[in-house]
């Protein structure tokens, strides 16, 4: 009898310390994510399920083109992709992005930009200050300038600005589901 009791008390213990592993894993370090709508294709489909590391940027700051959930408002997070930190000066000419006055390569839109016309463009002119209300210059430090991989359908910071670091959710490390899609999304 004695046994018993002894077993079900260990069963007991490893049930909550598993359960309380879960939620400092959940809490902390990653969260599932769901793909909403088409403004990051072809990179992130509607309704693709991701796993976001909530620790990267505990330990240290997006990166250019990293791709990265935040707080769009209170109810609802946006999937993007970081085009410029702090410091950088962010403008398109004739759909090339430029960086700091210097043209950057984005090959995730090769695959977008062949599947259009010749005619059409994916990302239309603009310049930093000519899309945050503020006019910066530059990025302001504790924030990025994100856009979506579909430009041509994508609410991102040409229409809201730049987005505070402290509205980062996290960074989008693999999809797993659906399983064809299972992937590291880490560029």
């Amino acid at each position: 009898m004695a046994f018993m009791k002894n077993a079900w008390v260990e069963w007991i213990k490893a049930f909550l310390i598993a359960a309380i592993l879960a939620v400092l894993v959940r809490v902390v370090l990653f969260a599932p994510v769901v793909v909403e709508g088409p403004s990051m294709l072809p990179t992130l489909e509607d309704n693709d399920h991701l796993i976001v590391s909530k620790i990267n940027y505990t330990i240290g700051e997006p990166e250019r083109f990293d791709i990265i959930v935040f707080h769009a408002t209170e109810r609802r997070d946006y999937i993007k992709r970081v085009i410029g930190v702090p410091g950088d000066h962010v403008a398109v000419e004739n759909d090339e992005l430029y960086i700091n006055g210097e043209r950057v390569e984005e090959p995730y839109l090769e695959e977008r930009k062949q599947d259009m016309p010749d005619s059409h463009i994916l990302t239309q002119d603009f310049t930093l200050e000519q899309v945050t209300e503020e006019g910066y210059e530059t990025v302001p430090e504790g924030h990025v300038f994100v856009l979506g991989d579909n430009r041509n359908n994508s609410t991102d910071s040409r229409m809201f600005g730049v987005v505070p670091m402290d509205q980062i959710v996290g960074e989008a490390v693999l999809t797993y589901w659906p399983l064809e899609r299972i992937r590291i999304v880490l560029e």
